[in-house]
């Protein structure tokens, strides 16, 4: 259980900055221990809560909000717990420091983390506030009871507010441990709340990272080599300096920056800029080579990650046997804001104001670049224009550093839609071999899934895969949740010269895609049906079968569809919660698949804002719809050949299905919610296409020439 510790208001406002006494408490969740405020003993909080004397509470949030609704679920369940006046509650977005603990974004964490360390920290505050009524009263404390934002004693009916009793609660002892709700008392947890952060984002008040402007703040634009790994061996910039508002140019370590009086003139400067590369060894490189790679070390040997029964040493006992491989692209993140950054180096002092998934990284190697301490390094983190796990890098950051350093002022570095397709850091490609059989009855006897894709912790990290397995490379395999008499699971690392990145879903994006389609094939197979194939080997996990079975029944599974249309099913645990979808499609004479419903059914434990899991799933059906018929990263020559939405499409307004969403109620530990929708989504379509057709789609995307 999370430990609170109670600051005084001169200690309050060293930290924060704020005004007004009251009761501040500071609360860690899992990375960090709560400590004093005192310079002689710093904490380590992941938020901050205040009560002031006007009873406005306000809760210090740690986690970066791009679009996942985290400024209103952390504030929700610090809330529920503290019995606080919904109306009374706001944020305040941290800035980046090591007693917030860990602030990094990302694996859907943020609330399944954060529940335990939040509602501790509101019970805390509750019983501060309750001790301090019932000390003015001279009753005891459990003769009183608490309701949006006071106290109140039953027995007489008096009652104070939060602010009244915060200046007083503030002096209470804090107490070793404090009751916690039962969820039958849940107030706001549960409810379908507006977010917080709404009205700014209507009014214009809201600060993205393209927002930020500063005193004497000029603009850059980045040259980069159009080669994968190649640097800048000469530049001609005297065409470049011509260019009207053009203040400087500078090379560093990314390319060559051009520094103007506004984004327009540093871009127009940046045409303008005469660049000799260093194209390197990667100059020759294409998909075409690093297919082939795969292929030859799919033969080759793979470290086993799990292995049930005899493994594939059971499949020439098996009736019937199949065997396929199946082939994911490289993607790109593409969310809607690219990457920037505003740095302003001064002596000794960095500060950052960027859209960052993990403020913490960017401050430690920034510290480590300019040779000065972190706590020299300030990062105000904004809202992010989608994330999607591209944002964990810092390289955008250090661009903005070194450019603001080179020239002496603040400098806001902005990449165009260009700069962030050709040259972000990508979701690997995979290669998949699959072997499998069911025996005379039709059942799953025997499973072979041999994954070879590149590993994001060995390139981030190398040396840090050992004996040749990254785990979280066969992640949705290691864990498969069906009973499969043998089975077997490998991987084959297979690194390219492509910078690659977590992408939303990670691995969960590629391996039960092909994992659920070679389930389905081998349901035809056994002549099965896909829905009480899966069904039977689900008798060990409950949680799946339940949405599993809920998804068909929401469907219609079974009920005959339009002419020419086909429903697929597919179904996957990740990041602490469980999905199934169907897809509802139809193949034009054209090829061109066209998916007209998604029912979606979710169990994520208990349930936070139920509006914002709808909204995930919902966006997470389209980010996974969207990366199975569209998007592809390929490579020629050594660069990225997509640049924009016109080589690089997403889904269309027009082309988006009708999703229904059905959360299952559950008592059960909070899940992640913003990732686990995007797994079932491609093989869910992928199933329902050979429905609908009876052709089998083993690569993404899907193109329409292979169902014509």
């Amino acid at each position: 259980m999370a430990r609170v510790v109670k600051v005084d208001r001169r200690d309050f406002l060293k930290v924060t900055g704020a005004a007004g006494a009251g009761l501040v408490l500071g609360f860690a969740l899992p990375s960090g221990l709560v400590r004093a405020t005192e310079p002689e003993a710093p904490f380590q909080p992941n938020a901050w809560l205040s009560i002031d004397s006007k009873g406005r509470v306000t809760v210090w949030v740690a986690k970066s909000e791009m679009g996942q609704g985290v400024r209103t679920s952390l504030p929700m369940i610090l809330a529920d717990e503290l019995d606080a006046d919904w109306s009374f509650v706001s944020f305040h977005p941290a800035i980046a420091d090591p007693k917030y603990g860990n602030m990094g974004t990302g694996g859907s964490t943020s609330v399944r983390r954060s529940w335990a360390p939040l509602r501790t920290a509101g019970a805390t505050a509750r019983a501060m506030l309750v001790a301090a009524a019932a000390a003015t009263w001279g009753v005891a404390p459990s003769a009183c009871g608490t309701e949006k934002g006071r106290v109140i004693h039953a027995k007489t009916g008096r009652s104070l507010s939060y602010g009244e009793l915060a200046g007083k609660a503030a002096g209470m002892a804090v107490p070793a441990s404090a009751e916690l709700k039962d969820p039958d008392r849940f107030t706001l947890i549960g409810k379908p709340l507006h977010r917080l952060d709404t009205p700014e984002k209507v009014d214009g008040k809201a600060i993205f990272g393209l927002d930020v402007r500063v005193p004497g703040m000029l603009h850059a634009a980045v040259l980069r080599c159009p080669v994968l790994g190649g640097k800048v061996k000469s530049f001609d910039a005297d065409k470049t300096r011509a260019v009207k508002g053009v203040k400087h140019v500078v090379q560093i370590d990314s390319g060559v920056s051009v520094v103007a009086e506004t984004t327009w003139a540093a871009l127009k400067g940046r045409e303008a800029l005469s660049v000799v590369w260093d194209k390197g060894p990667n100059a020759d490189l294409s998909s075409e080579a690093i297919h082939k790679m795969f292929e030859e070390k799919a033969k080759g040997r793979a470290a086993v990650a799990r292995k049930d029964g005899r493994g594939l040493d059971a499949l020439p006992e098996a009736a019937k046997k199949l065997e396929a491989v199946y082939e994911v692209p490289f993607l790109s993140h593409s969310p809607m804001e690219p990457m920037d950054c505003v740095a302003r180096v001064e002596k000794g002092r960095c500060e950052i104001w960027a859209p960052t998934q993990n403020p913490q990284w960017a401050q430690g190697d920034i510290a480590k670049m300019l040779g000065i301490s972190k706590k020299d390094v300030i990062v105000h983190t904004t809202l992010l224009g989608g994330g999607f796990g591209r944002r964990h890098l810092p390289d955008f950051v250090k661009e903005a550093v070194q450019t603001s350093k080179a020239v002496g002022s603040p400098v806001q570095v902005t990449w165009t839609r260009e700069d962030d397709t050709r040259h972000g850091s990508f979701r690997p490609a995979s290669y998949h071999v699959l072997k499998g059989g069911v025996d005379g009855k039709g059942h799953l006897s025997v499973l072979g899934h041999r994954v070879v894709a590149p590993s994001i912790s060995e390139q981030l990290w190398p040396g840090s895969v050992k004996n040749g397995l990254d785990d979280s490379a066969v992640a949705g395999l290691i864990d498969m949740p069906y009973t499969i008499p043998n089975l077997l699971v490998e991987y084959v690392m297979a690194n390219t010269p492509l910078p690659i990145i977590w992408w939303r879903s990670v691995y969960h994006s590629q391996n039960p895609f092909a994992n659920e389609c070679f389930i389905d094939e081998l349901a035809a197979a056994g002549g099965r049906d896909p829905f009480e194939f899966r069904r039977e080997m689900l008798a060990k996990d409950q949680r799946l079968k339940k949405v599993l079975e809920l998804a068909a029944e929401k469907a219609g599974w079974g009920k005959p569809l339009p002419k020419g249309q086909g429903r697929g099913i597919a179904c996957c645990p990740g990041f602490g919660s469980y999905v199934a979808q169907v897809a509802e499609v139809s193949v034009g004479k054209d090829g061109k698949v066209r998916v007209h419903r998604v029912t979606c059914a979710v169990d994520c434990g208990i349930v936070v804002n139920p509006d914002t899991v709808k909204a995930q799933m919902e966006s997470a059906i389209v980010f996974g719809l969207s990366a199975a018929l569209k998007e592809a990263i390929t490579v020629k020559n050594g660069g990225i050949e997509q640049g924009n939405f016109d080589t690089y499409p997403m889904l269309r307004i027009d082309e988006m299905p009708r999703v229904d969403v059905h959360i299952v109620k559950s008592r059960e530990a909070v899940g992640g919610i913003g990732e686990p929708g995007v797994p079932p989504s491609a093989p869910a379509v992928v199933n329902a296409i050979f429905a609908a057709t009876g052709k089998r789609v083993r690569r993404l995307p899907v193109r329409p020439a292979d169902l014509v």
